[in-house]
């Protein structure tokens, strides 16, 4: 973990609070104040205060035993609410159920996040393939298939945004780590209609991607099809296209009289 100087600074206690929330999240287990206190910008006494701030309203678990600290039953019940709340997953979930089924495959629903793929849901068949995209969880958008299917479809304007925050980190030999390749690959998907991941984020890892666009023609996210190649050749894999168009367009069509957060 890095420490990050600056960030969230002019939004006062409040950003410096959300910066603690998202340090403690980060490590993914319970942690201690000496390693928060290592990783972090503020000085000791700060971040003593907004832990103890954050615990007492309930963002925050604090194990007196172990002293570490979690995310706390307030956060949980506040994310639950913005699963709901603010994005298509559960408006989606029916449509991802149908698709697993058919592909007997693992379908992932994804959301652009600053720059990154935000997985908002996943629905598993009975054999699924362990991989680390989790509802929850943020991944590189240049190197997997939703990611490349939403950026594919929005203003050219807000591409170059987004492109300037990828890492291009060439994390398989696959990897399109330039923004010359990555250029490229964008006009094929908007000719072709889906992307795909040739194993460009996990060694082994493939996917089918489709943008789900409203009437505009605007992403307001993207489905996959993800398997391995141990099950499936990519070539196999392009077979359930039709499926995976057609619950793209299942969900757009359930999402268009919703008011989807800009």
């Amino acid at each position: 973990m890095n420490k990050q100087v600056g960030g969230a600074g002019g939004d006062g206690t409040v950003g410096k609070a959300l910066e603690v929330l998202d340090q403690v999240a980060a490590v993914e287990r319970p942690v201690r104040f000496s390693e928060l206190l290592g990783e972090s910008p503020l000085p000791k006494a700060t971040l003593y205060r907004l832990l103890q701030t954050l615990v007492s309203q309930g963002m925050l678990a604090y194990d007196v035993d172990q002293q570490t600290y979690t995310l706390g039953i307030r956060l949980v019940r506040l994310a639950h609410a913005a699963w709901r709340q603010s994005s298509i997953a559960p408006i989606a979930r029916p449509f991802l159920t149908a698709l697993s089924e058919t592909a007997g495959e693992t379908v992932h629903l994804a959301q652009l996040d600053s720059g990154q793929v935000l997985y908002v849901d996943k629905q598993n068949p009975s054999n699924a393939v362990d991989m680390f995209s989790q509802a929850g969880k943020v991944g590189p958008a240049y190197c997997t298939g939703v990611g490349k299917a939403l950026m594919a479809f929005i203003d050219p304007g807000e591409l170059d945004h987004v492109i300037r925050k990828q890492s291009f980190y060439a994390y398989t030999p696959a990897t399109l780590a330039s923004e010359a390749a990555l250029r490229t690959e964008l006009d094929t998907i908007r000719r072709d209609g889906v992307a795909f991941d040739r194993e460009e984020h996990e060694p082994g890892i493939i996917c089918i991607a489709a943008p789900i666009l409203n009437s505009k023609g605007r992403p307001v996210g993207a489905l996959s099809v993800t398997t391995s190649t141990q099950r499936k050749s990519l070539e196999e894999l392009i077979e359930v296209r039709p499926a995976l168009l057609q619950a793209a367009s299942g969900i757009a069509a359930a999402v268009e009289d919703w008011q989807f957060p800009a």
